[in-house]
């Protein structure tokens, strides 16, 4: 932001009284020109967060890497697409930071997973249903985790005691193929561990994500990098552009009206010291 700051008050008193070149080409070269950068580091960013976590229970796919990469792109892309729509428009590179963190804040606490939809109020659920991250974190945690089995802590075990008489697998066995849960020791006569997860689908399908939804989630995310270069471009027209034509247009009428005023006050004592002259003749 602070760089484009820079950029954009040199071209506003350089370029662009002289016509170098149109605000469109400054906007939009300035917007382009990261988009290489964010390539490389949504690539590199991929390579250190993908294989040391997703890839405990072996290889994945070739589809599943390559979509969390295009989302590791997509992801810095997207955050150099809305910093270029917060600065377009804002003075200063410290408003525009502390708006950007205001609107990244709630971008990022209504994805769907800190607080699950079904949990947020009926007012809100808008927020998860707008926000870019629903669909990037979706897409990157189903890719990654879709399908891979589940296994409880210790902590997180509900332990029971069965009926005289019955293992722990005859006294909950029905009950966990149902409701998809888990017995550990199905033997046992005593304390018997059930976990109420059996694969990560369950767990997500709570935050309403589902691996089925990857692609869609995919092309939805071009939707707000196309919105957010928009908006970059209406915002820097309509305060930066049309409202500057305006206060040029007023300012150049006032220096016209000046210059008029002057140049008739210079006749005026023109006239008024030949008629001195003549008089004193």
């Amino acid at each position: 932001m602070p760089r484009f700051v820079t950029q954009r008050e040199l071209y506003e008193v350089r370029e662009r009284p002289s016509k170098a070149y149109s605000w469109k080409a400054f906007l939009i070269a300035n917007i382009s020109v990261e988009i290489p950068y964010q390539i490389l580091l949504g690539i590199t960013v991929f390579a250190c967060y993908y294989y040391p976590i997703y890839t405990r229970g072996g290889i994945q796919s070739s589809e599943r890497q390559g979509l969390v990469l295009l989302y590791c792109i997509q992801l810095f892309v997207f955050a150099s697409t809305y910093s270029n729509m917060i600065i377009a428009a804002i003075p200063n590179s410290e408003t525009a930071g502390a708006i950007a963190t205001l609107l990244f804040s709630l971008i990022l606490v209504f994805n769907g997973v800190f607080q699950t939809p079904d949990a947020l109020p009926g007012f809100w659920i808008f927020m998860w249903r707008v926000s870019p991250f629903t669909y990037l974190v979706s897409g990157i945690i189903s890719s990654g985790l879709s399908g891979r089995a589940v296994r409880c802590a210790q902590n997180e075990l509900a332990v029971m005691q069965p009926p005289n008489g019955q293992s722990c697998g005859e006294y909950l066995q029905r009950y966990a193929a149902k409701a998809g849960g888990q017995v550990y020791n199905p033997e046992s006569m005593e304390n018997c561990e059930y976990c109420p997860l059996s694969n990560a689908d369950q767990l997500l399908s709570q935050s309403r994500i589902e691996y089925n939804t990857r692609w869609r989630n995919f092309g939805l995310m071009f939707a707000y990098l196309v919105f957010n270069i928009c908006a970059a471009v209406f915002l820097y027209y309509w305060f930066r552009v049309h409202k500057s034509t305006g206060r040029t247009k007023r300012l150049l009428g006032k220096m016209k009206k000046t210059d008029g005023k002057g140049s008739n006050g210079n006749a005026e004592m023109g006239q008024k010291k030949d008629d001195a002259g003549l008089r004193t003749e």
